[in-house]
């Protein structure tokens, strides 16, 4: 069996917003006690926890016993398969559909709103029609220009 089907992952709860700090303390403490922890991870969607992996879970209370912000150890293991889907990262077109009203809140145009006519996954780009305009003037911006103001009504 290789360690890499041996480690496991479990997560240390934190006071929200403290998880970059609690995470920095404890990689030192880890890399001065050679305590034997493969990796710590601070995801962003995963507010007030930390993941850290190690084959040998006695060893996480020795690594964040004392520090500050630790609000405790959840004991059971994690599977992969469940925090997978916070690893992966979401295309930024994700939810943005034909006919959506956005606005676009980065560049020289922003706040201006207009109406998705076209939405390119590969690019993950997305046309839109500027309504401020006169006449219709279609532009194409990066899906993390623009956030959606209103989903288009479906038609039944």
């Amino acid at each position: 069996m290789s360690t890499a089907a041996k480690a496991s992952f479990y997560l240390v709860r934190t006071t929200i917003g403290q998880e970059r700090s609690v995470a920095m303390i404890a990689e030192d403490r880890i890399k001065r006690a050679n305590i034997p922890i493969k990796s710590i991870a601070v995801i962003e969607g995963m507010r007030g926890y930390i993941i850290v992996e190690t084959d040998r879970p006695d060893v996480i209370d020795k690594a964040f016993y004392g520090i500050k912000h630790v609000r405790g150890v959840v004991a059971k293991k994690v599977s992969f398969s469940e925090i997978e889907n916070f690893l992966v990262p979401r295309p930024s077109i994700e939810g943005i559909d034909v006919g959506d009203i956005v606005e676009i809140v980065a560049g020289p145009l922003k706040g201006l709103r207009g109406t998705i006519t076209r939405v390119d996954k590969s690019k993950e780009e997305v046309t839109l029609e500027l309504h401020e305009t006169s006449y219709p003037l279609p532009i194409t911006v990066h899906g993390d220009y623009v956030k959606v103001v209103e989903k288009a009504k479906k038609v039944s």
